[in-house]
């Protein structure tokens, strides 16, 4: 706080950080308010300034209204709140008054997030910059402050906060960093995460883009003759974060991603990837690609377990509170969905959602009852065990005792071309992969081969009963 302040200035300050804490809780308030400062007190404007750019653009997208709210409750007068960050160099004075009884002023920033503070230029300082650069879209919820670490992606998490905290300069220990896992397990959360924190140090140059994203530029960067400015853009930044590669299409898109991917890496830039399968399992993109992106930290994010869902639903519940000061699901419920729901978070965000909406709209309490009629159609049946083509060749080694290598060698003996084509077999018929994928993977024969090879198996499975129980207790083993 600023010593040079009038008492009654501080006074008010005072009050305010009191009612503040009343309303939003202490472990809230602790997280997002012990930093700000009173710099000073004008007429109807209010001058508040925290440590970080990203600290100011969460208090600007989270809690514009209720800090004002906060302040009009202690000094009617005041119709505007000014928030800047500490650490800058200028710091413009002029605002824009809004006169009482007049509504606080809004804006909206570049996430669409409602600024009732009248912050100076719209959006967030770190949110102009990436999108400045033709970022895609970012959410201000998903950051590392909001995300719930387990078992499953602990060490994804670790991974993206060593990322988001090195500079400009910094030795890149992996290079690229590349996350793979199912439909809402928290990839998006994680990469937006990364570039919310590097572009909030000042030091960074942090881009996110979708792989959609990344072909439209570079498509209309063609279209328009900029494309070498396009490529300047990409290699001139620090960290380029890429998400759901799975959908990066067409051979000239990937030639270019290929270059821009190689440019940076040997440049000692990061790269940060997410997709929805591992590269070796990315069909349609490119073989020297997928080989480089394998070449870093490949990093899987599992399924989430019962004990991380009931930790997720308990933090969403605590943020939904902060705008809705009566909404409370009985641990029971919690519990109850956490145990029921299983798929993925969304699953998991669209339950209370519907809760909260129920809570509000009827101003019913959450019960049991309510929540198993309202969330049934959100529990689905369990998904079979997803099966590697890795997990069927060491079973099926194991079981022929045979070695791993030699499935996958030029070998020709009897004793190792039957479990061969006995694992090819298995590998088409409980996996979803294509022919020419499971050949690579056994050693990288053609998809005939591996066509012959499940036609051999399907007509000995008819003829011979021995063989066909053989192959039912491989299956069971498999998916066990």
């Amino acid at each position: 706080m600023n010593s040079q302040l009038p008492e009654h200035s501080q006074q008010h300050w005072t009050q305010v950080k009191t009612r503040l804490r009343a309303e939003v809780g202490e472990d809230i308030f602790s997280s997002w308010f012990a930093r700000i400062e009173l710099d000073g007190l004008a007429a109807d404007t209010v001058s508040l300034s925290v440590p970080t750019r990203f600290l100011r653009s969460w208090i600007q997208s989270h809690y514009a209204e209720k800090v004002l709210a906060c302040w009009q409750g202690v000094d009617a007068n005041i119709t505007r709140v000014d928030l800047t960050v500490r650490t800058a160099v200028i710091r413009q004075a002029t605002t824009v008054p809004v006169k009482a009884p007049e509504p606080p002023r809004t804006t909206r920033d570049g996430n669409g997030k409602v600024d009732g503070m009248g912050f100076r230029g719209g959006a967030a300082p770190a949110a102009s910059q990436h999108e400045a650069l033709g970022g895609s879209p970012l959410d201000g919820r998903l950051n590392f402050d909001n995300f719930v670490v387990g078992r499953s992606n602990s060490l994804a998490h670790a991974a993206a906060m060593q990322v988001a905290n090195a500079r400009p300069g910094d030795q890149v220990m992996f290079n690229p960093l590349y996350i793979h896992a199912g439909v809402g397990l928290g990839k998006t959360h994680l990469l937006q995460a990364v570039t919310w924190a590097g572009n909030a140090s000042g030091g960074n140059k942090v881009l996110y883009l979708t792989a959609e994203k990344f072909m439209y530029g570079f498509v209309s960067a063609l279209r328009t003759q900029t494309a070498l400015a396009f490529k300047d853009v990409l290699r001139g930044i620090n960290v380029l974060v890429i998400d759901d590669m799975q959908f990066l299409q067409g051979k000239q898109t990937q030639a270019e991603f290929s270059h821009t991917l190689n440019s940076l890496i040997d440049a000692g830039r990061q790269v940060v990837i997410a997709a929805d399968r591992p590269p070796g399992d990315l069909e349609a993109i490119d073989e020297r690609v997928r080989s480089r992106l394998a070449g870093g930290l490949v990093v899987e994010m599992g399924s989430l377990g019962e004990e991380l869902r009931l930790e997720i639903l308990n933090t969403r519940v605590a943020a939904a509170r902060t705008h809705h000061a009566g909404f409370d699901v009985p641990p029971a419920v919690l519990a109850y969905i956490a145990r029921s729901i299983t798929h993925n978070g969304r699953d998991l965000e669209g339950a209370l959602n519907r809760l909260l909406a129920c809570s509000k709209l009827t101003g019913q309490p959450v019960t049991m009852e309510l929540a198993e009629r309202e969330v049934r159609d959100l529990i689905r049946p369990q998904d079979p065990r997803k099966v590697k083509i890795e997990e069927i060749q060491r079973i099926v080694a194991r079981h022929y005792n045979v070695s791993r290598s030699d499935l996958l060698s030029s070998r020709r003996t009897a004793n190792v071309v039957r479990p061969r084509q006995v694992a090819m077999y298995l590998a088409k018929t409980l996996t979803l992969r294509s022919l020419p994928e499971i050949g690579r993977r056994f050693g990288g024969r053609d998809h005939t081969t591996v066509l012959h090879a499940v036609r051999k198996i399907e007509h000995l499975v008819g003829n011979d009963t021995s063989l066909a129980d053989e192959v039912e207790s491989l299956k069971r083993q498999i998916q066990e």
